[in-house]
């Protein structure tokens, strides 16, 4: 059923890594397993056996031809250096390359210990592998570069962390694990042999055009690409109310991916102060902070490159702070490009960053919730009902009609009819995200009852995020006061 597997990461040398088996569970069960991504992966869905697909996925039979390994890096945590910390809990099974020529990690989260767990069981509880599944296949139906999830899998086993929950694992697919926190590891060590092992295989995996460069050029053009990767990546984690709530450099990767879905979650009334993370005590991760913390993390990777990037140390600092000073402005660009399509906007005028600003600022004072103040911009381009549709959400009408105004004047500069607008709109604002308390609802159906009804339902309907999904549940609305979700955790 597995395609073959290149075991790149295993045969570079045995520091960076540990070889580790899986832990066996006592009833492995498969309760999602995602075909589309398993067809492109190369995976022979004809031949597909739900039972030995859950002994595969719960890691009790390692698949032919890979070679389980958990992977060595670092981290600043919260700002604070941990000089080890590795996959605790996950192990990298090997890559494949998929269909359209693409090298793939294939990876268990919560297949047990491992050598780098410091104590931890290994584990993962159910919700939080569900939580993932849903999130990350959202994302990537959002068009928001992303590790994927292949399958999830209950381990008939309990694991303990705020009250005893279902175990599981998922299998996760990501174009590399390759993070920040892999090269912290190796340059705390002052092994600049394995930094720049590390340097060359993200290049050659994720920054191909790169490896012609002359070696004095090379390794800055990295950090230019990464940096220019992850202003992107964060412009458009905004441009969704995505909070990804524990951007630690351990959960920065180097390919530009979002990576780690623990205590994420989605704005519903606009605020860029809101924090949701139960670990995030002081809101360093708040949602107007990720820019400067993706800026932050990234100086820290231009730490690792230095003695790549230039012999004399005061030249490597000196290039390196132009390229993170940089962020700035490629974040500010990225950023408002992303606004510009959230209203509907395909040229640039100078004056388009105030409009978009205006319009969030009165969200906020009206605490009128982001998805839909977005998607409704399409419906007052169709009529009064339309306007009332969006007009409701706001406390200040007359203020919101004086930004219509200008917004329709705007409009009339693009030189195209408003049912193209509409139609980019509907293009670029979803209808459905997934919703902290249809998310809350459905990990805890599947692990109070057993029942993962709830869960495929909420998959079936955020995996088409800008189709008006019908049916009796109301997908689309924020929650009521009694299921507004407060705070997030983590799966560890």
């Amino acid at each position: 059923m597995f395609p073959s597997f290149s075991l790149r990461y295993a045969r570079l040398p045995a520091r960076l890594r540990a070889d580790c088996l899986p832990t066996p569970v006592t009833e492995p069960r498969l309760v999602a397993f995602n075909r589309e991504l398993a067809d492109e992966l190369g995976f022979d869905v004809e031949d597909f056996n739900a039972e030995r697909a859950a002994e595969v996925f719960a890691g009790n039979a390692v698949p032919e031809g890979a070679e389980p390994l958990a992977m060595a890096y670092a981290g600043h945590q919260f700002g604070n250096f941990v000089p080890q910390l590795g996959d605790g809990r996950a192990l990298l099974l090997g890559e494949v390359v998929d269909r359209r020529g693409r090298l793939r990690d294939l990876q268990l989260k919560g297949s047990g210990r491992t050598p780098f767990s410091r104590g931890g069981d290994g584990r993962a509880p159910l919700g939080p592998v569900l939580r993932e599944y849903l999130v990350s296949e959202a994302m990537h139906a959002l068009g928001i570069p992303t590790t994927r999830a292949l399958a999830a899998v209950t381990t008939g086993e309990r694991v303990f962390r705020r009250i005893p929950e279902p175990g599981a694992v998922l299998t996760r697919v990501a174009a590399s694990h390759l993070r920040v926190g892999t090269f912290q590891y190796f340059a705390a060590r002052r092994d600049s042999e394995a930094v720049q092992l590390l340097a060359d295989e993200a290049i050659d995996r994720h920054y191909p055009d790169l490896a012609e460069r002359p070696a004095d050029e090379r390794y800055l053009a990295l950090l230019e690409a990464v940096v220019g990767r992850q202003a992107e990546l964060v412009a458009r984690w905004m441009g969704i109310g995505f909070i990804h709530g524990v951007m630690n450099t351990d959960n920065t990767s180097i390919s530009g991916e979002t990576i780690d879905y623990g205590p994420c979650a989605f704005m519903d009334a606009y605020d860029p102060r809101t924090v949701f993370s139960s670990i995030d005590e002081r809101g360093r991760y708040a949602y107007l902070n990720q820019p400067v913390i993706a800026q932050w993390n990234l100086a820290r990777f231009a730490e690792t490159l230095l003695p790549l990037i230039d012999d004399d140390s005061d030249r490597a600092i000196a290039r390196a702070t132009s390229v993170i000073e940089a962020f700035t402005e490629r974040f500010d660009s990225c950023w408002q490009a992303v606004l510009r399509a959230k209203l509907g906007l395909a040229t640039r005028e100078e004056g388009d960053g105030a409009l978009a600003q205006d319009l969030l600022d009165a969200m906020q004072a009206a605490r009128a919730d982001f998805t839909l103040a977005f998607r409704r911009l399409a419906d007052a381009l169709d009529g009064a009902e339309g306007k009332a549709r969006l007009a409701e959400l706001f406390d200040d009408r007359e203020a919101l009609d004086a930004w219509l105004s200008r917004w329709r004047q705007r409009l009339a500069r693009e030189d195209v009819d408003e049912a193209e607008i509409a139609r980019r709109l509907r293009g670029t604002n979803p209808a459905v995200i997934p919703r902290n308390h249809r998310v809350a609802q459905a990990l805890a159906a599947a692990a109070e009852d057993d029942d993962f009804a709830p869960f495929e339902a909420l998959l079936a309907v955020i995996t088409r995020p800008f189709e008006a999904p019908a049916g009796e549940v109301d997908y689309t609305r924020p929650p009521h006061d009694h299921e507004k979700v407060l705070r997030t955790f983590c799966g560890t």
